[in-house]
């Protein structure tokens, strides 16, 4: 046998070498994906049940849909800037806690009152949760992509910002064009306006119902009855 112990050696550490390496040369995204899993309720929401699907919650988030939209026409007609995050399944406890905690219904005119320019507010932005707002005058973190145009100031930032590290929605409107803009996963989407802004809200906020498919026992229910149905019929036929 050949006396290969630094082959050998190498052969049987590896593993331990790749796997330290690799927590070297990763840490930055490792540490995002725990810390968005630490954050996350989707894990609870397996285990425990189907939050975003109970009754009272789409009725609050489709009342809350249909206020942000409104709210975001007038505010873009008005030339008014406002931001706004619909949180999801990430939790933005950290978030809210730079801004002024509230628990206000949804409506435009808390939206308009709260962007108004010159109240305490305006500069943040409003974080709703379950169709309720829960802060507002929220710092939110910027993003560093070099490729926003230069019509895009804080507010875009900030937008994009919150939607590059939680899974969060958010919506800008521009005080210089009006313009309405959503942010989510990471890409900026602009030129909305309120029926497609309201198709999407729907679509990304307020989940689809549940298909309940039929059992194999109430198919055969379902196939004996209309066989004798159909045999009844015909036996009338006959008779007839």
């Amino acid at each position: 046998m050949l006396n290969l112990k630094t082959v050998t050696w190498l052969l049987n550490n590896v593993l331990t070498i790749g796997f330290m390496a690799a927590v070297v040369i990763f840490q930055p995204e490792l540490r995002r994906t725990l810390e968005r899993m630490g954050q996350s309720t989707m894990w609870a929401n397996r285990l425990f049940g189907t939050h975003r699907r109970d009754p009272s919650l789409r009725a609050a988030w489709q009342s809350a849909v249909v206020a942000i939209c409104d709210a975001a026409e007038q505010l873009s007609d008005t030339r008014t800037g406002a931001l706004l995050v619909l949180e999801r399944n990430n939790n933005l406890d950290e978030i809210i806690r730079t801004g002024t905690p509230m628990h206000a219904d949804v409506i435009p005119e808390m939206l308009g009152t709260i962007f108004y320019e010159g109240t305490p507010l305006h500069d943040g932005a409003v974080v709703i949760r379950d169709g309720v707002i829960v802060a507002a005058g929220c710092v939110l973190p910027l993003s560093n992509n070099l490729e926003m145009g230069k019509d895009m100031g804080t507010r875009h930032r900030a937008c994009l910002g919150i939607a590059e590290n939680s899974d969060a929605i958010a919506i800008v409107v521009s005080e210089e064009t009006g313009i309405i803009s959503m942010a989510k996963n990471g890409v900026l989407i602009r030129h909305f306006d309120r029926q497609t802004l309201y198709t999407r809200l729907i679509d990304e906020m307020i989940p689809k119902e549940p298909v309940v498919e039929k059992s194999t026992a109430d198919t055969w229910k379902d196939r004996a009855k209309s066989l004798m149905k159909w045999v009844s019929q015909k036996g009338e036929d006959e008779q007839q």
